[in-house]
């Protein structure tokens, strides 16, 4: 598993006091360990598109982060924005308090419509980031519902901004409610090499973490 668990890691750099020379550490690591990716602020796609160019090193942006309660309008330009920045991957944050209200239809319509967006571009992936530390277990299945008839990619457990993080619990709950028709991710507070293996064994098939190096020593 060791060997492996790079494959599965988005080297991840989200801080916002991070400069320029931080992103430049993170491409270089994603490179020397062979992570799947990196997912980095907006305003940065240009710039580490530019150093990981050429490489299989996938570059992930967000939207809607981190806590998800832009317009569903302010989210599809984000999304388009990223695309002609040079993204490949993207991670949006729901509007929370819609899923808390029952809005439902509302949570559909910004996650197809940026999925919508993502149609037009060869390979990407898009990802649902729910905020479970929000959520209640019904709700956590009504989002994973939710997500999958919007088409998107993923769920995704957490920004890494809330007050939880990636939980075993939650991964294998998604791993039942998806039926096989969603990839998890989970993200948040991922600092070891023994919780990042229980959360793939949990059903995770990708791992946000601002840690990657560590997990591989």
């Amino acid at each position: 598993m060791k060997d492996k668990l790079s494959g599965y890691i988005e080297h991840t750099l989200l801080k916002p006091q991070a400069v320029e020379s931080d992103y430049e550490r993170l491409c270089r690591q994603a490179l020397e360990y062979g992570f799947y990716g990196v997912c980095i602020p907006p305003s940065r796609v240009r710039f580490v598109s530019s150093l990981l160019k050429g490489s299989q090193v996938r570059v992930v942006t967000v939207v809607g982060f981190p806590l998800g309660f832009q317009t569903r309008a302010a989210k599809v330009f984000e999304a388009e924005n990223a695309f002609a920045e040079g993204a490949q991957e993207l991670d949006m944050v729901i509007n929370i308090g819609y899923l808390k209200d029952g809005q439902w239809d509302a949570v559909e319509n910004e996650i197809s419509s940026v999925v919508q967006v993502a149609a037009g571009q060869k390979g990407v992936v898009v990802k649902v980031i729910i905020e479970t530390c929000y959520l209640t277990e019904p709700e956590k299945s009504t989002a994973v519902e939710i997500i999958r008839s919007a088409g998107a990619d993923f769920v995704k457990t957490s920004t890494g901004f809330g007050p939880g993080g990636a939980k075993v619990g939650d991964v294998a709950l998604f791993h039942q409610a998806a039926q096989g028709q969603l990839q998890i991710k989970a993200a948040g507070g991922i600092r070891t090499r023994e919780k990042a293996i229980a959360l793939i064994k949990a059903g995770a098939t990708r791992l946000g973490t601002s840690c990657g190096p560590d997990l591989m020593d």
